[in-house]
């Protein structure tokens, strides 16, 4: 999915598309690429930073009620120790959950703290673990996502095509290793200084890649977790408001 830099509204009525359309596919939980509602900009984090409390984003939280789905976007919030590259899941009429990235790349550290505490979600009796981007390509955080009990480990990430070329080498690794799918929804176009070079994609438990985008393509990816299938909806197939 592209973003568009610093545009919240129009970004959100974007992920609005993808979510009615993984609605209609039985889809139980959506997650999107790394700050996937304000764009890859490190650099505009402090001024499109919200607290915690301020983060309404109503129309999602709407969704997930009327859908029964878990919408799990991408956002900087403001805590009390500082902006952190958050996903935001949104629950069926629960309250919303926090995820701040624990790992952070060199070059976010100027702009960004490190989240404290892994989260897991309940989904359809499965254990999904979110990683965001750097933290995923980390041995250290796939073990605990392991031993945390995953059944998805599920990787948000902005990353260039050299980030591509080290994730499709260390995904199917951890995926054989840990018995755990991999999922990653990862940016295309402009971010921050870099081009992201796409490419989403789902491993299975023995790390077998089961379905990939290419490096342009707006898609949404679908894993049936029981019988393996996967399929992919591109973006101008996605329900349009």
């Amino acid at each position: 999915m592209a973003s568009v830099a610093g545009h919240i509204d129009e970004n959100v009525k974007k992920h609005q598309d993808m979510v009615i359309t993984a609605a209609q596919n039985a889809v139980d939980i959506i997650v999107f690429p790394e700050l996937s509602l304000s764009g890859y900009e490190p650099s505009l984090a402090e001024g499109l930073a919200l607290q915690p409390e301020d983060i309404k984003f109503d129309a999602f939280q709407s969704m997930s009620d009327e859908y029964g789905t878990f919408i799990a976007v991408g956002y900087p919030v403001k805590f009390s120790d500082g902006i952190k590259i958050t996903m935001v899941i949104f629950q069926p009429e629960k309250e919303t959950l926090f995820y701040s990235k624990q790992l952070l790349h060199p070059d976010e550290m100027p702009f960004f703290k490190q989240g404290k505490q892994q989260t897991t979600v309940s989904v359809a009796g499965k254990v999904v673990v979110p990683a965001i981007c750097y933290e995923s390509l980390q041995p250290t955080h796939a073990l605990e996502a392991a031993q945390l009990g995953a059944d998805l480990y599920v990787a948000s990430v902005a990353k260039s095509a050299n980030g591509v070329v080290r994730a499709y080498e260390h995904y199917p690794a951890i995926a054989r290793k840990h018995g755990m799918f991999v999922l990653m929804a990862n940016a295309v176009g402009k971010a921050d200084n870099f081009i992201c070079a796409g490419q989403s994609a789902i491993w299975d438990r023995e790390g077998k890649l089961l379905i990939q985008a290419n490096t342009t393509q707006e898609a949404l990816l679908i894993l049936d977790t029981e019988t393996g299938k996967v399929m992919m909806i591109e973006k101008d197939h996605c329900f349009r408001f």
